[in-house]
């Protein structure tokens, strides 16, 4: 019998953690939900995937934006009646549960990932760090705007990040004793990085 595996990956952004979790998907013959989540939270809520997308791991998105019209896929009162961001969250996590009950093998990508399965015994929980000055230079050449720009849009992001991850877990995002690991792509770059992070795994879990 395939033994199950859940790899969770939070990240500092420009860390390179999203592309770490997706070698570990490979590394581990595992699948991988990074935004695939709001699809299919999408998919279980009524609501169309864009409205998850605008509200993507922020907490307070929804304070200001009750007048909206709610982006329904269909015409349910349920949802119009009961609609909230801790809904969004619940059909979030709930989609994440159904997908590590489905599958054997797979590796998330933020989203409380680690605290939505905390009960689940197969899990390993990887925090992903890198210098600023390294964020820095990584989010500067994707998104093609200057140094001072891309400290900015980390800044805001992670601050966004941590009240959305502390808010819904009562946990502290990227504090060591979240996490089975946390480790520097800095130091060993990312392949060696996931190299020591697979050697991690496979010792924790026997595999």
């Amino acid at each position: 019998m395939e033994k199950k595996l859940i790899i969770n990956v939070g990240r500092q952004i420009g860390s390179g953690g999203r592309i770490i979790a997706k070698m570990l998907a490979d590394e581990f013959d595992c699948k991988f939900y990074d935004r695939e989540i709001l699809n299919l939270a999408a998919k279980g809520s009524g609501f169309s995937e864009k409205f998850f997308e605008q509200n993507d791991e922020q907490k307070g998105f929804m304070k200001g934006h009750f007048h909206i019209h709610l982006p329904l896929l269909g015409d349910n009162d349920f949802y119009k009646r009961n609609f909230s961001q801790e809904s969004l969250y619940q059909f979030q996590s709930d989609a994440i549960r159904e997908v590590a009950k489905k599958n054997p093998r797979c590796v998330f990508v933020g989203r409380t990932a680690d605290y939505v399965l905390r009960d689940n015994l197969y899990t390993i929980n990887i925090f992903i760090t890198a210098s600023m000055h390294m964020r820095i230079a990584n989010i500067s050449e994707r998104r093609g705007c200057s140094k001072e720009e891309a400290r900015k849009f980390i800044e805001n992001g992670e601050s966004e990040r941590a009240k959305y991850y502390n808010y819904y877990t009562a946990k502290t995002w990227g504090a060591a004793d979240s996490y089975d690991l946390c480790i520097n792509t800095s130091i060993l770059g990312l392949e060696q990085t996931k190299d020591l992070i697979a050697d991690f795994i496979r010792r924790k879990r026997s595999i």
